[in-house]
């Protein structure tokens, strides 16, 4: 397995077309992404905003840019990234 980022999570907001089923399917399109999860946290008039989590294998965070763009997303915030040869997930720890 290579390393690079293997998953990123980020805050999307997108305009209502295309669609949420078309916008994963475009995306799990992109070269090394494995799969897509795309969470609908709010909608309004004109746009929605989304959660979306890419996973993959030394995924290109410029070309998945760049895809989100091309369709009239913008990237509000990246939430998580995961990068290496495995993945780690968070665990609660007693201060939390």
């Amino acid at each position: 397995m290579a390393k690079g980022l293997i998953r990123i999570v980020l805050d999307i907001l997108k305009p209502h077309e295309p669609t949420i089923p078309y916008f994963a399917k475009f995306l799990s399109e992109i070269n090394n992404v494995d799969g897509v999860n795309i969470t609908l946290m709010e909608i309004d008039k004109e746009t929605e905003n989304i959660k979306v989590t890419i996973q993959g294998n030394d995924l290109d965070y410029d070309e998945i840019t760049e895809a989100i763009e091309q369709y009239g997303g913008s990237i509000h915030s990246v939430d998580e990234v995961v990068a290496g040869r495995k993945l780690v997930e968070e665990v609660t720890t007693p201060q939390d």
